[in-house]
This record gives C-alpha cells, structure tokens and sequence, in this order.
C-alpha cells in the first residue's frame, strides 16, 4: 500500500486505486498531491510488479482479490470508508473487492470504474497466448501507447510475463456473483477510446442497485495518464452528490 497523502482532511475518505494491466502502485502517487486533502490516495499492491517484483503474479482476478483482500483491509482499517477506483483490468478486480469489503467491515462509498466495459462482457480480441511480439503490437494497439521500458532488454524481461499474466486473468475474468453491488457506481471513458465502447462503459448501470452515472474525458484508452487531476475532479464530485 502507498503512504497516506498529505494534509487530508478530517474523516475524508480513502481513495483506494487498482492498477491496470502491468502498472503498479506508483501510477498513482502523483494523485495524492491532486487529490488536494480530498482522500488519503493508497493502492493495491499486485505481486510481480515495484516493490513485489520478485513474487508470481496472479492469473485470475478473484484469486488476486481474496490475495490482496487482507493487506487492503489492513490499510484502509475496519469501519473505514473507501472510494474504489479501477482503471481496465483495475476496473474489474475493484469490482470483486468491492463485493469483499463490506463484509469485511469496510463502507465503499463508491465504485469508479474507468475504460471497462460491463462485468460480464467479454472482450473479443485476444492478447492472451500470441507470441511476444505479436503480444505486444496487440497491447499496444490495444493502450494507444507502447511503455519506453519494454524497448530495454533487461526491463522488458521483468516487465512482459507480468503484462501477460495481467491481460490473461482480464480476457478470462468471469464475475465471482451475478448479483449487483448496492454502491453507487461512475464509470468513465476517453472519448475516443477503441477498445470500449460508450454503450459498453454504461453497462456497470447494470452492476450496482444504486445510482450511476457516466463522464467522458478527451482521449483513448489511456487518457487517464493525463488527466488524474480531471480524474480526480469528476471522482469528487460524484461523491458530493451522494452526501
């Protein structure tokens, strides 16, 4: 887990964030400063990656949920309020701790999902089992982008068997239940994002009992990496509207 941002204010929340498919919990370190005292901003940390580098990622996102589900309870603290967010592959595993944590004594406030769509859609074009470079052109076309790292030998070998084993427990994530959360839930989208569809975004309607709501931001797949402060704006002002 990250460390506690700074100056946050008294009985906020904590912005718990799921990385996405071979990132890690320093994506979001930046977000603590934006996050201006709104939350204390923590992350999931998945082994194979930073600081659980040498450890065997996982292939199935409900394993890596029940994994990591005690050192989140941990973190955020028993009777704790937390707002989830996911972005992709994290969309999906902050899904599966969101139906955990209530029973574990946590109040999620609100799920945010981003760039997925629905929990029970499929993706139809595969990564998962290509050949390394074919993998990667088909991640890459995938993201929109191609990570600097995997173009140096002795990164991209630490780096593409976590990458592999993350879009492997994403293309065959199956919902551990079929019943929907009784948390309100945002799901958000880069415009023009190939990969998910608006009408495939606004699917997590479905997946909760309470209210929903939808945000579009300028960009593809991966408009979040420049846009945690808009990120986080649209985060605050779902939440202001469920008080």
């Amino acid at each position: 887990m990250t460390e506690p941002g700074k100056s946050v204010e008294h009985g906020a929340p904590t912005l718990l964030c799921v990385p996405f498919a071979g990132a890690g919990p320093s994506f979001f370190h930046p977000w603590r400063d934006l996050a201006a005292g709104r939350w204390r901003v923590t992350s999931v940390e998945l082994p194979g990656r930073e600081r659980r580098i040498l450890e065997e990622p996982y292939r199935n996102v409900q394993e890596a949920a029940k994994g990591v589900i005690d050192d989140v309870v941990a973190d955020l603290g028993e009777g704790s309020r937390a707002v989830l967010f996911g972005h992709s592959l994290g969309a999906v595993l902050a899904y599966e701790l969101a139906h955990l944590l209530g029973a574990r004594g946590v109040r999620v406030e609100r799920l945010v999902v981003s760039g997925s769509p629905g929990p029970w859609t499929r993706r139809e074009r595969r990564a998962s089992g290509l050949e390394d470079e074919e993998f990667l052109a088909r991640v890459e076309e995938f993201a929109g982008f191609r990570h600097e790292a995997l173009d140096h030998p002795e990164m991209r070998e630490l780096i593409l068997p976590v990458l592999q084993a993350d879009c492997e427990m994403h293309e065959d994530y199956v919902p551990s239940t079929d019943d929907p959360l009784p948390v309100p839930i945002t799901s958000l989208r880069g415009a023009v994002d190939g990969l998910v569809t608006a009408e495939e975004a606004r699917q997590w309607h479905a997946a909760t009992t309470a209210s929903f709501d939808y945000v579009e931001f300028p960009g593809d797949h991966m408009y979040l990496v420049d846009a945690g402060r808009e990120v986080l704006d649209a985060i605050g002002a779902a939440c202001a509207g469920d008080r």
